[in-house]
């Protein structure tokens, strides 16, 4: 079975915006099922598609499937199957052997920054960077299926 074990974390706006950074990647996302004890997800990058499918989070752990599909099938799907969509620039940054992807969300989630971290194991130790804010592993509001119905823009 394929399982992802991640972290997740807000990221302090200003002290991001002074980040030596390698350039960002722009993700259209596009959800085809997106139920509480599973998601079914397209993501078209610049050049590539991606088919994901996760189940349920139990702490910081779920099941993921996630295969490349060709990029005009995932447009097709984004446009014509996707039930509710989000974009994002995605930035990947190497600490310390451990990759963080930090996303910087776009349209009615703007001023929404968040980073994650995928581990071997859920108790495995890693660097927190300085311009890390806060943890939110398991607060669902900061899933990416739930940004989608319930985004940054409509909190209060």
């Amino acid at each position: 079975m394929g399982v992802e074990i991640e972290r997740k974390f807000l990221v302090n706006h200003d002290k991001w915006e002074q980040v030596e950074k390698p350039s960002g990647e722009f993700y259209r996302q596009g959800y085809l099922l997106t139920d509480p004890k599973k998601t079914i997800r397209v993501r078209q990058t610049s050049d590539k598609g991606f088919l994901t499918i996760k189940g349920i989070s139990v702490g910081a752990t779920r099941a993921e499937y996630e295969y490349e599909i060709p990029f005009e099938e995932a447009k097709e799907l984004l446009d014509q199957f996707s039930v509710a969509e989000l974009s994002k620039i995605r930035y990947k940054i190497s600490i310390d052997n451990h990759i963080w992807e930090v996303d910087v969300f776009s349209g009615k989630n703007e001023g929404l920054i968040v980073a994650e971290i995928e581990l071997k194991s859920e108790d495995e130790t890693f660097e927190i960077p300085g311009w890390i804010d806060r943890e939110v592993t398991g607060e669902e509001k900061y899933y990416n299926s739930n940004l989608v119905s319930e985004p940054f823009s409509n909190w209060k």
